[in-house]
């Protein structure tokens, strides 16, 4: 099959955010506990932190890291997790079934954060909590000290603030599985009134509205008007979330999730720009898709784990190369929509739904998710500039007319480098693709694997990479079911 892709530096879609390369870590499963967090390890540090696990992060150069949740907020007292270890309670975390020990909480958080050199995104418990219980944690983590909750934290052992710019305010409180969840109605006020107390607490931060806890919502499109007119005034973000899967091994129809995530983003956009409108806001609001992945093998596995144990061990997916090329699809959709989406945190982190796999007192080692998701953290900062692709389309079940290839084009931050991000979905046939670009001499580098169902273990990974230059008029061919990555550095003569 043949495609042509067209990039021009004149057709910019926006700058794009550092934060939108970010991620997410919530005590649920083994995230934290054995995942971040395990004291006995052979490579814990003096904190009790897997030194192997944040050797493996910090190449992902993530902005911003949420947490504690997820689910697991709206039962959260963020009170149980400071002060002395062996004091703290320990508690059943309704919203997994395990025991939480409370042995990491904010804190220990902000270290860890410091660790692997990303920022916190802190989540506040609108679920089992009020306004207050919001404002006393911007209160301990903030203010540099002379109030009760500030000294506390200093009494505590951090002297300085932690300095915590992003909130959510509670997470997917639409949900009927979500502890105490809540109408619009309630929702949206509860919300206005904890948003107003947080930035009187510290006018500098900026704040996250729960949007839909995902497209399918029979609420979806009520629920983030009703959520707007209410504390509209006073958020800086709406967040989506979404997780995609692979029915009955339909691997063309996962490969189109990047199309349905786009159509998502677009129809979120378009509600806040009406708001904008009608109310006469200045500042556009922003998206927060703030939880999004490939998930489905945990589940369709059936698998269940012993409740109420520390550390649970649920959703551990084992992602294979398609659920790759998947990610890898869905990150061209974020880049090409930097205008509306300035934050998005792959969900989770470690074991749950991650890229990064440990076992308990052994090893660390990557998933098939984590080399996607590496390069285009590190190649796609910048500019996102419009790619104009003209390539064959298929159907499935997922839509009509999917185009075989998604892309995404990055100008460089000095502006004289094009990264291009391209997915060959054709699972059988590879793609002779002509770039008509302002350079057109570079390098391409392609992610393949013996097979879709191919899967990395602790003894290796199942990924073939290999690196060649760009053909002669800037022609390249891409393989079939490959991720790609086509840098052309530099400008060309005369331009």
């Amino acid at each position: 099959m043949k495609a042509a892709i067209r990039v021009s530096r004149d057709d910019v879609i926006s700058p794009i955010d550092e934060r939108l390369y970010s991620s997410f870590v919530e005590h649920m499963g083994r995230a934290v506990y054995t995942g971040i967090y395990e004291p006995g390890h052979p490579s814990a540090d003096g904190d009790g932190f897997r030194e192997d696990v944040a050797e493996l992060i910090r190449p992902l150069r993530l902005a911003h890291i949420r947490y504690p949740g997820g689910n697991f907020v709206s039962g959260y007292r963020w009170e149980d997790g400071v002060g002395p270890r062996e004091s703290r309670p320990v508690r059943r975390d309704l919203a997994w079934m395990a025991l939480e020990p409370n042995q990491v909480g904010t804190n220990e958080f902000m270290d860890f954060c410091r660790k692997v050199d990303a920022e916190p995104m802190l989540a506040v418990n609108l679920g089992t909590r009020d306004a207050q219980a919001a404002a006393d944690l911007v209160e301990y983590c903030n203010v540099p000290g002379g109030t009760y909750l500030s000294d506390l934290r200093r009494s505590h052992g951090w002297e300085a603030p932690h300095g915590v710019k992003l909130w959510c305010l509670g997470n997917e409180m639409d949900g009927p599985w979500q502890i105490c969840a809540k109408t619009a109605e309630e929702y949206g006020r509860l919300a206005c009134e904890t948003a107003k107390m947080m930035k009187w607490m510290d006018p500098s931060i900026e704040l996250v509205a729960c949007g839909s806890s995902n497209r399918e919502m029979p609420t979806f499109g009520d629920w983030e008007r009703t959520v707007l007119r209410h504390c509209g005034q006073y958020i800086d973000y709406l967040s989506l979330h979404q997780y995609y899967r692979c029915d009955d091994g339909d691997v063309p129809s996962l490969l189109a999730r990047s199309g349905q995530m786009d159509g998502f983003i677009r129809e979120v956009a378009a509600i806040c720009r009406e708001y904008q409108t009608e109310t006469g806001r200045e500042k556009p609001i922003g998206l927060s898709f703030d939880e999004w992945n490939v998930w489905y093998h945990w589940q369709n596995e059936g698998g269940d784990a012993p409740r109420w144990v520390v550390g649970r061990p649920i959703e551990e997916e084992r992602y294979n190369f398609a659920d790759a090329l998947a990610v890898g699809g869905l990150l061209t959709t974020l880049i090409n929509n930097a205008d509306t989406v300035k934050i998005a945190c792959l969900a989770q982190l470690v074991n749950v739904l991650a890229p990064i796999s440990t076992q308990p007192g052994g090893r660390a080692w990557v998933q098939t998710t984590y080399a996607p998701f590496l390069l285009t953290s590190r190649c796609g900062r910048g500019t996102a500039l419009r790619a104009e692709v003209d390539c064959p389309a298929y159907d499935c079940a997922a839509g009509r007319d999917v185009p075989y290839l998604d892309c995404a084009a990055v100008l460089a931050p000095a502006g004289d480098g094009l990264t291009l991000f391209v997915v060959n979905k054709s699972l059988t046939e590879e793609m002779v693709c002509t770039l008509d670009t302002p350079v057109r001499t570079g390098e391409l580098t392609s992610l393949t694997a013996p097979a879709l169902d191919s899967v990395n273990t602790p003894e290796g990974t199942c990924i073939r990479k290999t690196v060649t230059r760009t053909g002669p008029k800037g022609c390249v061919t891409l393989p079939p079911a490959s991720w790609n990555m086509i840098r052309l550095p530099g400008r060309a003569d005369g331009e």
